[in-house]
């Protein structure tokens, strides 16, 4: 897996992980951003100037409300979804399904929030058996990360809130957490992470139910400070 920083040409090996993949291998290399101190502030609420519809890889987190613990439980360091984690997976995986030019790499469901990284690209990836959208004409509306995003987060919550059947009842917390992934170095560690992630969840994680005080986005682990959407 290659990608372009700048002018500098990297390579990354693929990621083991029990989760699903969609990258293809030949589209990363263009997706890493360069850093641009001008442009990017470490605490900003959205990079100014910066068009999310454009290429690039993201590191996504989204939390769940009041980080209630509503996708599972960690057994022996594994995640077993419960039924409401099985509807994340399902939305997460067809996101490669409404949105054409997305592609997904690493990607973990916790109990109270979501790790994935997001890649968009040029590509209007179609699979074989589409055939409808195969013999589509029209070339589909281009959506950025924040659309995204909010897609998923409302159609997901919509199908766990008919499981439990209530109704206006939040899923997910306001918002969400991203960061722009600009490396080689930096996509390898943020996969380890979202790998080592169950294994992590009692000692570590900063949502952790038993850790009382506000997430602000930090991942220590990580030397990260994601940026709230």
């Amino acid at each position: 897996m290659k990608l372009l920083v700048g002018m500098l040409e990297i390579v990354a090996e693929p990621a083991p992980t029990r989760a699903k993949i969609y990258v293809n291998q030949k589209n990363l290399s263009t997706l890493i951003m360069k850093y641009d101190p001008d442009k990017h502030h470490r605490r900003s609420i959205r990079l100014k100037g910066y068009d999310y519809t454009q290429n690039g890889a993201y590191f996504v987190t989204i939390c769940t409300w009041q980080r209630q613990n509503l996708f599972g439980d960690i057994v022996s360091g594994q995640m077993q979804l419960s039924r409401y984690g099985e509807i994340i997976e399902l939305y997460w995986d067809n996101l490669i399904k409404h949105h054409r030019h997305v592609e997904l790499d690493q990607f973990v469901i916790m109990p109270n929030h979501v790790h994935g990284i997001i890649l968009l690209t040029d590509n209007q990836v179609i699979a074989n058996n589409d055939l409808s959208a195969r013999l589509n004409q029209f070339r589909p509306q281009r959506h950025g990360l924040p659309e995204i995003i909010r897609g998923f987060k409302t159609f997901s919550a919509r199908s766990i809130n008919r499981h439990r059947k209530l109704t206006g009842v939040s899923v997910w917390q306001r918002g969400y957490y991203e960061h722009i992934i600009r490396s080689q170095e930096s996509l390898q560690r943020i996969r380890e992470y979202i790998i080592n992630n169950p294994m992590n969840w009692e000692n570590k994680d900063e949502l952790h139910p038993n850790n009382i005080c506000k997430w602000d986005g930090k991942i220590r682990d990580l030397g990260l400070q994601l940026d709230l959407k």
